[in-house]
Formats: C-alpha cells, structure tokens, sequence
C-alpha cells in the first residue's frame, strides 16, 4: 500500500506531474464528481472536461461540461472531438458502470440470470469503456506521459473469485480487464508514454454500493472524496511499464 507522512507529502507527488487536458466520464456519479473536485484543487491550471448523461453545470471555472449518450457511439465520437480540439489529452479517467438499478439486480444463482441483465450490464461496463478507449485512446498525448483508466472491479479477477454469485457484474468487468489489456498492447506500439489501466476504487458509500453495505466493516467504506484521491494517488505512480494492468485503490496489482 502507498503511504505518505502528511497530506503536504501526497501534493508533492500530485504537483510534480503536469496534466493540462483531463477527461472524465461518468462527471455527475459520486466517483466521477468526487474526481473532478480533486483533480481541480491539484491542477487548477488544467481543463477539465466533464462528461455525463445530465446536463449540469459546471462548478468550477476550470471544468467545462458536456451532456452525451453512452450507448451512442457517434455521441462518444463527438466527444473525443471536443475534448481535444484545443490540446491532447493527459489524462482520462472512465468513471461510467452498472451493478444495479431498477428491477435488476446482481444475480445469487444461475436461475437468476437473463439475456436482458447480461446485455444491460454488459453494454455499461465493457461496451462503452471500450468504444471509449477507441476514440479516446488515439487522442492521447504522444510527447508526454498519460494515463487513461478505467474504474473496474476486484471482482472482475476470475483467479480471485472464491464466493460465486454477480454473474453478470463479474463476467463484464473480467471483460473490461481484457479490453484494457488489448487496448494497453496495441497503444504502446504507437505512443511509448501512454498508460492503459483498470482501477479497483474499493468499496465506496455510494448509489451503486448502498444496497450491498451492511456487511462492509467502517473502516473499508470509503466516502467518494477519499476513494478519488487514493485514486489519483495510484494513476500518478504508474509507469508505461505497468500499461494493461489493473490495481486497487491502494497500489496493488489486481491479478486477472
């Protein structure tokens, strides 16, 4: 795990890396907001754009916002033109997904499942990350180092899973763990300094962990502000080195 002596210690590392074009997906969701906050107060020089389904303004005078369609894809295209019209982009964080909503929920057992939960979940958490990193991923800075990640899931590691269950929700993050891995392959023979990365946010009081918190010790529960430094934390010690890979809030690898 990545300790520092003081919050003074965290900034360090934070300053000593210039992003001056940041995109997030998924900007009105309690990770995504959480995010646009700390990146702002780091890297109050940067532009940040913020995209979601809601039309919302912005907060802040660095955070430009835009409303798209996920499941469009010439909605994404779209975006990727206007998030880089000015400069490449630094860094990206893909804060879009889906474990529950109305009348569909994660899946106990096999009889539970459906082809509508499998499509639905899978079109939120592997689809679109993908058709992200398809138009994204070539706009990425090519002269300095960035990052694009990917909020995925510990449980999404097929060697990790020991209680069975979440059929769906597991299935299409151990996917999005190879879309990542692919994208990391073929981006790295085209620009040497950009890091593809999945990131595991851990367990955060939140929408979308609300209905499965009661057996989750205080400690583990995050509230959003503190899972998106800890992110941010991990992004900024990533190397090329470590491109297609994915790791948990606190630094460590995240076996498939």
């Amino acid at each position: 795990m990545m300790t520092y002596k003081n919050r003074t210690d965290m900034n360090s590392l934070f300053k000593n890396i210039a992003y001056k074009n940041i995109v997030i997906t998924g900007s009105s969701g309690a990770i995504g907001s959480a995010f646009i906050r700390q990146v702002a107060a780091v890297y109050p020089d940067a532009t940040i754009h913020a995209f979601s389904r809601q039309e919302t303004a912005p907060e802040l005078a660095c955070v430009k916002t835009h409303q798209i369609d996920y499941i469009d894809e010439s909605s994404i295209e779209a975006a990727a033109q206007v998030a880089t019209q000015d400069a490449p982009v630094d860094l990206m964080l893909v804060a879009t997904g889906l474990l529950h909503c109305e009348n569909l929920l994660p899946e106990k057992s096999l009889k539970e499942m459906t082809a509508a939960k499998l499509n639905a979940v899978f079109e939120a958490n592997t689809i679109v990350p993908a058709l992200f990193a398809k138009h994204f991923l070539p706009c990425m800075n090519r002269k300095e180092r960035s990052v694009f990640a990917v909020l995925s899931a510990r449980v999404g590691s097929i060697s990790d899973n020991r209680l069975g269950g979440w059929y769906a929700y597991r299935a299409s993050k151990a996917a999005l763990n190879m879309i990542i891995k692919n994208a990391a392959i073929e981006t790295g023979r085209l620009n040497k300094q950009a890091i593809v990365a999945g990131l595991h946010p851990g367990t955060v009081d939140s929408h979308l962990s609300q209905p499965f918190q009661g057996n989750v010790p205080e400690s583990q529960l995050f509230t959003p502000a503190d899972s998106a430094r800890y992110l941010l934390a991990v992004i900024n010690h990533l190397t090329p080195a470590q491109s297609g890979r994915c790791f948990a809030w606190d630094g460590k690898e995240i076996q498939p």
